[in-house]
């Protein structure tokens, strides 16, 4: 039996969510996804894995110089923040007919 090539990647982070870091050199640290990227299966998480990057001189910046920026995060290395403010895992379950993301640990659904 052959597999599909083009099936949705099912992530159980997405867009807004607050995460915290598990690993790596932000460990520890909390932020808002502001981007997923599919594809890489990483995240962009605000204020969290910061790096400098040098700039040319440019019409949006013309002075130039170093800049920083955030960098994507692998998804693995970070966890949903639920309500309470515990970090968790995410279930998924069907209610009411829809499917809807929950908390592991305190079995709430997330919004």
């Amino acid at each position: 039996m052959e597999r599909s090539k083009n099936k949705q990647v099912k992530l159980k982070i997405r867009k807004g969510d607050i995460v915290k870091v598990m690993a790596g050199d932000s460990k520890g640290q909390q932020g808002r996804v502001l981007e997923v990227i599919l594809e890489k299966r990483r995240v962009l998480v605000e204020g969290v894995n910061m790096v400098s990057k040098s700039t040319k001189p440019n019409a949006k910046n013309t002075q130039g110089g170093i800049v920083k920026k955030e960098m994507p995060i692998h998804i693995s290395n970070v966890m949903l923040i639920d309500g309470k403010g515990n970090a968790t895992r995410v279930g998924r379950r069907v209610e009411e007919g829809k499917l809807v993301r929950y908390s592991k640990k305190s079995k709430e659904i997330i919004k």
